[in-house]
């Protein structure tokens, strides 16, 4: 598999539209973060396309991607989680929920001190963003992301988290210095579970 602008318009294009659906079909306003997510990651593709078309670099498409795919996503996946569980799994979903925010935070104040940059690499494109302790870093944001989803009560977002675990070993594997984009690139098509989570039939 390869990406390039016209694989991220594709890609963004068709998640952006389906994750619409999901939006659709919300029945309480508490799961309107967790439907929203494939509109996010849909959005998030269409916007690195445009990172393919300047060519890398620095400026405001490497700048929007950087910001959507580390703080906000960290805070938005396990907050969303926290919101759209039942009261009696809020407890657990809380921690992930905090762990997200104090991640999210570093992230920003990183991207404030410095601009991030964006390298294309043949298929792939690298992004460069120095934070502190990175490997504690890294580690705070996929146990807050991935780690939300697994600890859900819900089977489709454990379905949810078990692709994305899967998806971050396999990008850390085959891309190393690219791991931020593919990984994001495979959570977009993934989070369309979300999709069938939102045309299950209601509970009687």
């Amino acid at each position: 598999m390869c990406w390039s602008a016209t694989a991220d318009l594709a890609a963004g294009a068709v998640v952006t539209a389906l994750g619409a659906g999901c939006l659709a079909r919300v029945r309480r306003p508490r799961e309107l973060p967790l439907a929203a997510l494939p509109v996010l990651l849909g959005a998030h593709q269409l916007i690195e396309a445009a990172v393919w078309r300047q060519g890398g670099g620095t400026g405001p498409a490497v700048t929007a991607w950087t910001v959507v795919a580390m703080p906000l996503l960290a805070a938005w996946v396990p907050l969303a989680v926290l919101a759209a569980a039942p009261p009696r799994a809020r407890a657990r979903a809380a921690v992930p929920a905090a762990l997200g925010v104090a991640t999210a935070a570093v992230l920003a104040v990183s991207l404030a001190a410095r601009a991030p940059a964006a390298d294309i690499r043949g298929h792939t494109v690298g992004y460069a963003v120095r934070v502190p302790y990175p490997p504690l870093v890294v580690a705070g944001y996929l146990l807050a992301t991935v780690g939300a989803l697994l600890l859900s009560a819900d089977p489709l977002l454990r379905l949810l988290g078990a692709l994305t675990a899967a998806g971050a070993v396999l990008c850390a594997a085959l891309w190393r210095l690219e791991f931020v984009s593919t990984w994001c690139a495979l959570a977009a098509v993934a989070s369309l579970v979300l999709l069938a989570r939102a045309w299950r039939p209601a509970p009687a």
